[in-house]
């Protein structure tokens, strides 16, 4: 299923207020303090930006900026966690590898990691129109179902699509399901957080049920919020940019079908999600999000916070607390998952 364009390409609307910057890679290993708090290991792989704080818990008392030493984000007092699944290729003898991950547009020599937005209106006002609250701290969220496998089961996250990259700057189309032919320059994830909060709760049981798509219509459409979850946000949104022409021609799959599938069995890409716990020092995302600013130097410049280099965003990493393979070719996925297909 395609869907129309719900995002323009940020970096040719520098009127737009938005920051956007990244986030180089921190650790990938089977960590996810949200859905399963406390395990070690986890149930499936995860890529992770953000501050070196971050472990299997996540105390949501934790007051990240302290107790991290560094952030492989470029606001340097951006100490949140961004995370999501891995995507593998399934070759046709039936193994796996994982797709390494290329820095987005503007970012290429950051050692892979996701492209963060913050937005306050839609891509195509030209001046900021709206007034939105900055989450607080302990606050965390997930969108997404990892047990989706058709579309109805997607089409309730329908924001989170893929792009069948043949240039290096092409936003669309957008799919929900995985793509099936070969991209010449990889394929595109991109996220698209819920805008509404409830005003009362920084969590909820599945991390999803205190924040709120608007109640008609989408965020980009200007939808309003539903009166249970009154609160607007910005709008969190990541970019993954996986480098899928490493492979060659003889581990496709020879009838044509896609051969991703992510990092706990799915092989449709109905089940496309991620994670978001803030961790942002005092009031600097408040001011950012209140600067009638773009981007990362413009928002830098009107706020005064600060921006490290790709080179020590780079240096941030972490080592993984769990010793398992989750690279070179695999007979199964760390946590002895296999590809699982749905229907559309």
């Amino acid at each position: 299923m395609k869907l129309a364009p719900l995002l323009a390409l940020a970096f040719v609307a520098p009127g737009s207020a938005l920051v956007r910057f990244h986030c180089s890679q921190l650790v990938v290993e089977r960590l996810d303090p949200l859905v399963n708090p406390g395990m070690i290991p986890s149930a499936h792989v995860h890529q992770i930006v953000g501050g070196n704080a971050f472990n299997a818990t996540m105390d949501p008392k934790a007051d990240l900026p302290v107790e991290s030493t560094c952030t492989s984000c470029q606001f340097e007092d951006d100490f949140s966690n961004y995370w999501t699944a891995v995507l593998y290729f399934k070759a046709r003898n039936g193994t796996y590898m994982r797709v390494p991950q290329l820095g987005n547009n503007q970012f290429e020599k950051a050692n892979g990691g996701l492209t963060i937005y913050y937005m306050q209106d839609p891509i195509y006002e030209s001046k900021q129109i709206s007034k939105v609250k900055a989450f607080q701290p302990g606050f965390r969220m997930f969108t997404g179902s990892v047990t989706a496998r058709t579309l109805p089961d997607a089409l309730p996250f329908r924001q989170l699509t893929y792009v069948c990259m043949d240039t290096w700057t092409q936003r669309s189309p957008e799919t929900i399901a995985f793509p099936t032919r070969k991209c010449k320059s990889g394929i595109m994830v991109s996220i698209r957080f819920p805008t509404c909060w409830d005003g009362k709760n920084l969590d909820s049981p599945d991390h999803m049920a205190h924040m709120s798509y608007p109640e008609t219509g989408t965020f980009e459409s200007g939808g309003p919020c539903p009166a249970t979850h009154p609160v607007r946000t910005a709008q969190v949104m990541y970019e993954v940019i996986w480098d899928t022409t490493v492979f060659k021609d003889e581990h496709w799959p020879e009838d044509g079908t896609s051969p991703f599938v992510w990092s706990f069995g799915d092989g449709t890409g109905y089940a496309n999600h991620g994670d978001y716990l803030f961790g942002w020092k005092g009031d600097s995302l408040q001011r950012i999000l209140d600067a009638d600013c773009h981007f990362m130097t413009n928002c830098s410049k009107e706020t005064g916070l600060k921006l490290q280099s790709i080179d020590a965003m780079n240096r941030c990493t972490q080592k993984p607390k769990i010793e398992e393979d989750v690279d070179g070719w695999l007979d199964a996925l760390p946590g002895g998952y296999h590809a699982e297909y749905g229907h559309a």
